[in-house]
């Protein structure tokens, strides 16, 4: 069950090290590949970015350096997550902008992948603490 817990860990991280590095490095370009609202500022995109790419960084030292480092574990991680996601998918749903069809499209995908991952860990993690896997 460590494995799986670690293998999520692992997935969590990577997904926010991907998106959080495009958003804080090239923002212009994330925006128009992904067919996210334009902005006439990248301030925030860059900023969102930054903090994705925290707490990608986070995880991995949670993943790979505990217990002698502690970074971000599962419970703060599953939070995120839920926050994070839940909030996109209520933005999807109640304040659409004029945003191409492929930019919902980006953007439920990653709801889908980050509600998959919380929930998965949530699972994982209840399990580990019950004392079943």
């Amino acid at each position: 069950m460590q494995r799986v817990s670690g293998l999520l860990l692992l997935i969590d991280a990577f997904i926010n090290l991907a998106l959080g590095a495009m958003l804080l490095f090239i923002p212009h370009v994330s925006i128009e590949l992904f067919g996210l609202p334009q902005t006439n500022t990248y301030f925030y995109a860059s900023i969102l970015g930054a903090v994705l790419l925290g707490i990608g960084i986070a995880l991995l030292i949670e993943r790979f350096c505990a217990p002698r480092l502690r970074g971000l574990g599962p419970a703060g991680a599953i939070s995120i997550n839920f926050v994070a996601a839940g909030a996109v998918a209520i933005w999807l749903l109640a304040d659409p902008f004029e945003m191409p069809f492929r930019g919902y499209l980006v953007l439920w995908i990653v709801v889908a992948l980050v509600i998959g991952t919380g929930i998965a860990e949530l699972i994982i993690e209840s399990r580990q603490r019950s004392g079943s896997g």
